[in-house]
């Protein structure tokens, strides 16, 4: 029972750190204008993975998507690819992990779903990685920029959406951990223990019956009938 609580427990978890994941591809605010060392702000800019934003005093936002994926920087081509990657492992991590939890019917015998299991943990790791680092790659990026003097671009700050990945992430890792201990629980369930004591005849067993009832010896039917037996 508690080996499927704790099964139940990781696939919540799991799945929640895989959406956050997903949600952050959508998300505008990866990274933000800095308003430090600034009097007025006349406007504000913003992007991600996908396209640049800036919004002005009125509120009005514009936007424009990146005109070519090969002119871009290598950072966001790698950030692209690896939370293009968290998202697709932890697609196949929850299928797994329906597979290989004890609460559902498929899956094959109790071995080869705490086999599903722990492969489900391991898929929602590399998931958790993957979004993990390329939060992290983005983040280090704005960081480098923002505290190098000699830059005289936009600086950034951080974005929601990178502490949203980060959480994510981590949920992915924490509940990919639960389901690979998940295996260990279940070798450590006892198992029944029987003793071979060799082939017995039919004849042998027989034999110890009438020994055990007062050490009979099997006599010859024959001559328990006398001669009126035949009258």
């Amino acid at each position: 029972m508690a080996n499927t609580a704790s099964e139940i427990i990781a696939f919540m978890v799991s799945i929640s750190g895989w959406v956050l994941v997903s949600s952050t591809l959508p998300t505008d605010y990866w990274k933000v204008s800095t308003i430090d060392g600034t009097v007025i702000t006349t406007a504000t800019y913003f992007a991600n993975l996908w396209k640049t934003c800036v919004t002005d005093s009125t509120g009005v936002a514009n936007c424009k998507d990146f005109p070519s994926m090969l002119a871009l920087d290598g950072y966001i081509q790698a950030c692209r690819g690896l939370m293009i990657a968290a998202v697709s492992l932890g697609f196949f991590g929850a299928i797994f992990a329906l597979f290989g939890m004890k609460c559902t019917k498929v899956g094959g015998s109790e071995k080869a779903k705490a086999k599903i299991a722990c492969l489900a943990g391991i898929v929602f790791i590399l998931s958790g990685l993957c979004s993990m680092t390329g939060c992290s790659l983005y983040a280090n990026k704005i960081t480098t920029e923002f505290f190098d003097p000699y830059f005289v671009e936009q600086k950034y700050e951080l974005g929601a959406a990178l502490f949203i990945g980060w959480a994510g992430a981590s949920l992915c890792i924490i509940g990919g951990v639960i389901f690979c201990f998940s295996i260990s629980d279940n070798n450590k369930t006892p198992r029944m223990g029987y003793t071979y004591n060799g082939p017995t005849s039919v004849m042998s067993s027989r034999t110890k019956y009438q020994g055990g009832e007062g050490d009979l010896k099997p006599t010859n039917p024959s001559k328990q009938f006398d001669k009126n037996a035949y009258v």
